[in-house]
């Protein structure tokens, strides 16, 4: 066989041979003598079937194999003139061409390599930076805020004008064109008014009624109601309001502690205090990562560290952000694409940029993450997706089947340790204000 190996760069290699017809036939004749020994075949003995007759029987199934293992001699062949070792491989070979002929088959095989980072000193290119601070006042604001969540709801004893904060206790009736809808019916409900809670328009109509009264509520439901038939309908409901509730007082004391700080009995309202401006410095801390420090970082390291990427990685992700580009195309603009591959190019040249910058962060991460032995089991990217969708009331265990199903496993694996790695090394830069 004749076997030309060139390497492209560090990450990028093209293997082409030339199949001699005889080299496949040499493997046709091994790949059956190997099947006689164990064909079955009515009429002989096993072991004894003629190799004409496991040839006749196996036939184009015989040639496939026999040409694979052509391709799989191409490929190691190329891979030791190269000196590539399997280890240093990403991703599945691309046969890029596979020309056959009477006397031979033209091969090309493009293989990539994990690319070689010199990391350097890395840690030096973090910045100290100042913990944010809370202040005392922005403290008491949370503070007053968890005790006005707590407060109970009291009946007010003046008969005002209802206003936005006040709970509204109501009778409703809707319909539309006349007919009553299911749904759309109830007794005594408690309405927060400016909480968003009903259809838009709804609750700003009940502002400066007051209790005992009744009116008729006009709205129209939105296009994307989640009940077909109501969606884009107008309706009208017929309201009496029944009462008038507001928040009580709450003290801030040492028991509405221990009520906020579960299964502290001495828990006092300076340990209350101490606690939340903790809980704020966290959050503001998170805050101030992953709006601002995390991008940077990362941002500076896809700058600082050059190195070849893999092509195939590369149209990956290109191929991604195509498909997500073209959820907000029109029919004719794919169809337009579609058969214009001059325009299709065109196109996927737009996302190249970003796509390489994607990739090297990608690259980057992971070295680090080796440099610095962080590893993230599935066990923990599983607590993490059950975590988040107990947060918003989703059934955890629907979640991660879903997400594996969908096969987002690894992007999650990968963003959990993209987090370690680059919170780890901002860590050792916090300076205290």
């Amino acid at each position: 066989m004749e076997i030309k190996s060139n390497k492209i760069d560090a990450a990028n290699a093209t293997i082409e041979a030339t199949v001699p017809k005889e080299v496949v036939d040499a493997n046709i004749e091994k790949i059956a003598k190997e099947l006689q020994k164990t064909a079955s075949v009515q009429g002989f003995r096993k072991g004894k079937v003629p190799v004409s007759i496991v040839k006749k029987q196996y036939g184009e199934k015989l040639v496939q194999d026999a040409e694979a293992e052509a391709l799989r001699e191409v490929l190691s062949k190329g891979l030791e003139d190269l000196s590539i070792s399997n280890d240093e491989l990403i991703g599945e070979p691309n046969i890029s061409k596979f020309e056959k002929s009477d006397d031979k088959i033209e091969v090309a095989v493009k293989v990539a390599m994990r690319p070689i980072i010199e990391l350097g000193d890395y840690a030096s290119m973090v910045k100290d930076f100042k913990k944010p601070v809370v202040k005392d006042k922005d403290v008491d604001v949370r503070i007053k805020s968890i005790a006005e969540s707590q407060a109970p709801l009291e009946d007010i004893k003046r008969n005002r004008k209802m206003k936005d904060g006040d709970t509204a206790v109501i009778d409703f009736e809707g319909s539309v064109d006349g007919e009553i809808f299911e749904g759309g019916t109830a007794e005594n409900f408690e309405l927060l008014l400016g909480s968003g809670q009903f259809i838009p328009g709804f609750e700003e109509q009940l502002i400066g009624v007051k209790r005992d009264e009744e009116i008729v509520v006009k709205v129209t439901f939105p296009q994307e109601y989640q009940s077909k038939a109501l969606a884009g309908k107008e309706a009208e409901f017929k309201v009496k309001v029944n009462g008038i509730k507001v928040k009580g007082d709450v003290e801030i004391n040492d028991d509405l502690a221990k009520t906020i700080l579960q299964g502290k009995e001495d828990a006092t309202v300076d340990e209350l205090q101490k606690q939340i401006k903790t809980q704020m410095e966290s959050e503001e801390l998170g805050k101030l990562y992953n709006d601002e420090l995390k991008p940077a970082l990362l941002e500076s390291f896809v700058s600082e560290f050059k190195f070849d990427l893999p092509e195939f990685v590369v149209e990956q992700e290109i191929d991604m952000a195509l498909n997500k580009s073209a959820q907000s195309m029109s029919e004719d603009e794919i169809k337009e694409l579609r058969e214009s591959e001059e325009k299709l190019n065109k196109l996927r040249d737009t996302f190249r940029d970003d796509a390489q910058k994607s990739v090297r962060a990608t690259f980057i991460i992971d070295a680090l993450a080796i440099e610095q032995n962080i590893k993230v089991e599935e066990q923990e990217v599983m607590q993490t997706i059950y975590y988040e969708a107990m947060q918003i009331g989703q059934d955890p265990k629907a979640a991660y089947d879903q997400y594996k199903d969908a096969g987002y496993l690894p992007a999650i694996q990968m963003s959990i340790v993209e987090d370690k790695v680059l919170s780890g090394l901002l860590n050792s830069k916090i300076k205290e204000a």
